[in-house]
């Protein structure tokens, strides 16, 4: 391309900004019909006259420039000049898929294990790191199954409740979207998030990517039961879900009666299929698997089920060889997620921010420790803090440049502190999976690049 063709094209391409400054100019001499179409468009171009100028001089200069300074397109989309996306019309509105985050976004993504050998039973990690705010969006939030991902029609799916009741039910969706609606704010954790001997992963996510949080609507499951009338002995409720490994678990009348939710929408939307289309049960604050997906039947019984979930899967094996079975609450706890592993700090200010939740309750205090946990600060829990729900918080730090290690510890209502893994290893030992809430360092060397702090042995 000659210089004469590439000034020629670049006048093409600044013709749109060009067209703004003369629609300016005109707006001052009082030449345009602001009732006409298209006129707030034309006068906006007045706010846009000093960029212009920055313009006109650009293009007045551009026969003087270099071919290959103009080949630099990262530097010509920097101030004063007009970047590439300002000088064409942009995609049309609706034409996104939906839910479709921006293309620089493509991989704050689920953590999928790359190790697996199969992925029907299998699970997949929330990028925490990425998350600024205390709501997972459905596109990101952790996934676990243990049969797959079924394909549900709701016109076809029914949810019966029977057992110890005075009258048994089979409810369409549309019949349990009858009764009153509720929506509430709340995690829900794997109870492997992570395992005792899988404290090494890399980033957040590697490590407690299991847990997300969402606003959740449905149905108390109270008003559900009360309908079907609990009879005398009824002491829990076995949860039944039409994947193909008919997930079952059993879930106390306590719960049930208290907080325990049937939900059909997440985040404002209709639950997605990984999440338990069209219906799932909802047990705040209690391990993951015990919200049961796709939720087909509700037994009413006077004991649990001891289903294969809750005998050979989640318990809690300890170092004298017993299990603590019906371990539901996930206890407090909470991680750092900037800096956190595999992201990279400069030296000076740098917040401190990440989350912390308990199956409990509220979240009390996180304390801070830049010092490897000789001392901490407390730091800023951010509005909302809801009850079994994530809690961001956040410490201001300047970093000297000197290597590091920061850890965030979490109190929650209860007065319950969350402990070193060292201090949780010696109660429970090393032979559980299950419930680790431990504290979870991160190093930061003088390159000023994070990783984590525990060192295997």
């Amino acid at each position: 391309m000659n210089e004469g063709d590439f000034v020629a094209k670049r006048k093409t391409a600044l013709k749109p900004a060009l067209m703004e400054i003369e629609m300016a100019e005109d707006v001052a001499k009082g030449s345009v019909n602001h009732s006409q179409p298209g006129s707030r468009r034309r006068f906006l171009g007045q706010s846009a006259a000093f960029l212009g100028g920055a313009v006109v001089a650009n293009v007045a200069n551009v026969a003087g420039e270099s071919l290959a300074e103009s080949a630099k397109a990262s530097t010509e989309n920097l101030p004063p000049n007009i970047p590439e996306w300002m000088k064409v019309p942009g995609a049309d509105t609706g034409g996104e898929l939906y839910g479709t985050p921006s293309k620089f976004e493509k991989s704050v993504i689920r953590n999928v294990p790359k190790n697996r050998k199969q992925f029907t039973s299998s699970a997949t990690q929330t990028p925490l790191q990425d998350r600024d705010s205390i709501i997972t969006p459905d596109g990101v939030f952790y996934e676990r199954h243990h049969g797959g991902i079924p394909e549900i029609d709701p016109a076809q799916h029914r949810l019966m409740i029977h057992g110890l009741v005075g009258k048994p039910l089979l409810l369409t969706m549309d019949e349990i979207r009858r009764f009153p609606s509720q929506s509430r704010i709340h995690f829900l954790e794997c109870s492997g998030n992570p395992g005792f001997k899988a404290i090494y992963g890399k980033t957040a996510s590697d490590l407690v990517g299991l847990v997300s949080c969402s606003e959740w609507t449905g149905v108390s499951l109270k008003t559900v039961l009360q309908e079907a009338g609990l009879k005398p002995g009824a002491k829990w409720v076995i949860a039944e879900g039409a994947d193909s490994a008919a997930m079952t678990r059993s879930l106390p009348i306590e719960k049930c009666l208290d907080d325990a939710m049937l939900v059909y929408s997440q985040n404002g939307e209709r639950l997605r299929p990984a999440q338990g289309y069209p219906l799932r049960v909802l047990l705040p604050g209690f391990e993951g698997n015990m919200s049961v997906k796709w939720l087909r039947r509700l037994h009413v019984t006077d004991e649990p089920v001891y289903s294969r979930e809750e005998t050979s899967k989640y318990t809690d094996l300890l170092s004298d060889g017993k299990a603590r079975e019906f371990t539901y609450y996930m206890e407090a706890k909470s991680i750092i997620t900037r800096p956190s592993g595999a992201q990279k700090i400069e030296k000076g200010f740098n917040e401190i921010t990440g989350i912390a939740w308990s199956g409990h309750g509220k979240i009390r205090k996180v304390d801070v420790s830049t010092d490897n946990g000789k001392s901490w600060q407390a730091a800023k829990l951010q509005d909302p803090v809801l009850t079994r729900a994530l809690t961001r918080f956040r410490l201001p730090w300047t970093w000297n440049g000197e290597p590091a290690v920061i850890m965030s510890r979490a109190t929650d209502e209860t007065g319950y502190t969350q402990p070193t893994f060292t201090e949780l290893a010696k109660v429970r030992g090393l032979n559980s999976f299950y419930h680790n809430n431990a504290i979870m360092p991160w190093q930061i060397a003088a390159t000023g690049e994070v990783s984590n702090a525990n060192k295997k042995s």
